[in-house]
């Protein structure tokens, strides 16, 4: 005897008039003004509001860590290169490469969440994940 096939459910609406997935992926498009913009206006779903929260802090660590990266290659271009010029080619290299890193690193986590979200899963990135849901639960 064979299984009856499973029933296919729409996925719930949220108050944006949006299926709930298609929003939480649509809050992680155009970053933190995005996810700002949904978190604002959603009143209903938590699933949403945590994506979008989670898409502004995620958004928020990036730029923290660009602009930190961008500080140390100035002071090693400046301060360094009286020193030694190939210790601050070297420095401003392995700076260069950790900017890299740290940019895949978050492109991939941007991924993984879109995929996540369209799937309507809470998918909670390190550290950043339980923030958001705090900030999205009150």
């Amino acid at each position: 005897m064979q299984n009856p096939p499973p029933v296919q459910t729409a996925p719930a609406k949220s108050s944006t008039g949006l299926d709930e997935n298609l929003a939480a992926l649509l809050s992680y498009i155009v970053g933190w003004i995005s996810g700002l913009v949904f978190f604002l206006i959603e009143k209903d779903s938590r699933l949403v509001r945590f994506h979008a929260m989670q898409s502004i802090l995620l958004n928020v660590v990036a730029a923290v860590l660009g602009i930190g990266i961008w500080i140390l290659a100035i002071f090693t271009g400046f301060v360094v290169s009286y020193i030694s010029g190939i210790l601050s080619f070297v420095l401003s290299l392995v700076l260069g490469l950790v900017g890299f890193v740290l940019g895949i690193g978050i492109l991939v986590g941007v991924v993984i969440c879109l995929i996540k979200a369209y799937q309507g899963q809470y998918f909670k990135l390190p550290v950043i994940g339980n923030m958001a849901e705090k900030f999205s639960a009150k």
